[in-house]
């Protein structure tokens, strides 16, 4: 079955347009803000842990940054019409770059500092044409999950393939299969930077390091960055359409247009090489994405309601939204849905989408139980109420998309494997 994500976000509540705000520019509603929250803050911790320290740039930059850069001369098309300021053009940045290279050439910089691995969860704009925009695929306003590598040439093979580790990690705890890998080369035309060098160099280095990941991949002419070529993280949707979601690029133009250097260990200065790199690519995408990929059946950790408590009656009703607090004490999302929404069954069926359902009946209230029903129709034993949540927050912290795992017997060796 074909899930489309704009009829089922809006369906679910997760998202909406309206035209006075304008086409492309869709609005978060409180359960798409609680998945995307998740998503944003996955991506953040795991490239802390991978050495990345995050910056917050402006969404503008005057017209000049984007003619040093090359956006203006290569990719104004896309870019949203110049604002007269003061005297000045500014305008809505197309992409992070430019600014992450202004930050870069702040500061001086030593080898000792490389690789310095620049990340931002920052806004960027497209002034897409209103007939190809639709749901979160396509959009003007884009929360892009960015990052930029400075580093050595000798260290650009293993930044890059740090990069693409990230990304399987990502689509293992999101619970997406990428349809292919492709190795994004430039085409005939006008539209790319003119250093047949550094493509022949930039191209090579990619080549390298797909070959050493042993990952399967397919080249494809046209479909480069205008300043290098670029690996690109395709997933299909149901009905087979195939999009970009991740991204890893080797750039030596923008080092050159930015004048950007570090201090070698000979005492020289040397010209960085930029590797730009997105795990999950755009929000808006990724959820699209992961809307159609589970038909709303997020993974535990990025549910907008990750558990759901059923009081059987309304005497049970103050022992389910104790529970519920206790819940959100512990970082979980959770909802109370009482007698007054209908019968159980009906509750539960509302809440198939919902993880955890922890019923609660007169047993479970005076035992200090629940009996917990997961969403592919497991049920289990009544579980004292701690364990049960201490359980279930052990999965959501891992980020896996298991529903339950059983404890491990002592000495088993399994909690070696977990």
């Amino acid at each position: 079955m074909h899930h489309d994500h704009r009829r089922l976000g809006r369906e679910l509540d997760l998202f909406d347009t309206d035209p006075l705000i304008g086409a492309g520019l869709p609005y978060w509603l409180p359960d798409g803000a609680a998945v995307r929250h998740a998503l944003e803050e996955y991506v953040r911790e795991v490239e802390r842990r991978a050495g990345y320290r995050h910056v917050y740039s402006p969404v503008l930059g005057k017209r000049e940054l984007y003619e040093i850069s090359g956006h203006w001369a290569h990719y104004s098309d896309d870019m949203f019409p110049p604002m007269e300021l003061g005297g000045e053009q500014v305008v809505l940045r197309p992409s992070l770059c430019p600014h992450h290279a202004v930050i870069y050439r702040s500061r001086p910089h030593s080898h000792r500092d490389l690789p310095l691995r620049m990340a931002e969860l920052g806004p960027m704009y497209r002034s897409e044409l209103s007939g190809v925009l639709g749901g979160l695929t396509r959009v003007r306003a884009i929360q892009l999950n960015d990052a930029h590598i400075f580093c050595a040439l000798d260290q650009v093979r293993k930044e890059a393939a740090g990069a693409l580790e990230l990304i399987r990690r990502a689509y293992e705890a999101m619970g997406i299969v990428p349809a292919r890998y492709r190795l994004s080369l430039p085409g005939p035309g006008g539209k790319y930077v003119d250093a047949p060098e550094l493509w022949q160099r930039s191209v090579a280095l990619l080549r390298e390091v797909l070959d050493d990941s042993g990952l399967p991949y397919e080249s494809a002419e046209g479909e480069a960055a205008f300043y290098g070529p670029k690996i690109d993280v395709q997933v299909a949707d149901r009905a087979g359409r195939e999009s970009t979601l991740s991204t890893v690029q080797i750039d030596f133009h923008q080092p050159e247009r930015f004048d950007l250097r570090y201090i070698g260990a000979d005492g020289a200065r040397h010209r960085p090489v930029m590797i730009h790199r997105s795990v999950v690519g755009s929000v808006e995408r990724a959820v699209a994405h992961l809307l159609e990929q589970h038909g709303g059946a997020f993974p535990g950790w990025l549910a907008p309601v990750q558990l759901v408590v059923l009081p059987v009656s309304e005497s049970e009703r103050s022992v389910a939204e104790a529970l519920a607090a206790r819940c959100a004490e512990r970082g979980l999302r959770a909802e109370v849905a009482g007698p007054d929404r209908g019968s159980l069954g009906a509750r539960v069926r509302e809440h198939r989408l919902v993880p955890y359902q922890a019923v609660v009946g007169a047993r479970e209230a005076a035992d200090g139980l629940v009996a917990l029903r997961l969403r592919d129709g497991r049920r289990l034993a009544p579980l004292p109420a701690d364990e049960a949540l201490r359980r279930i927050e052990h999965l959501i912290g891992a980020h896996s998309t298991a529903l339950w795992e059983e404890e491990p017997r002592p000495g088993s060796g399994a909690e070696s494997r977990s």
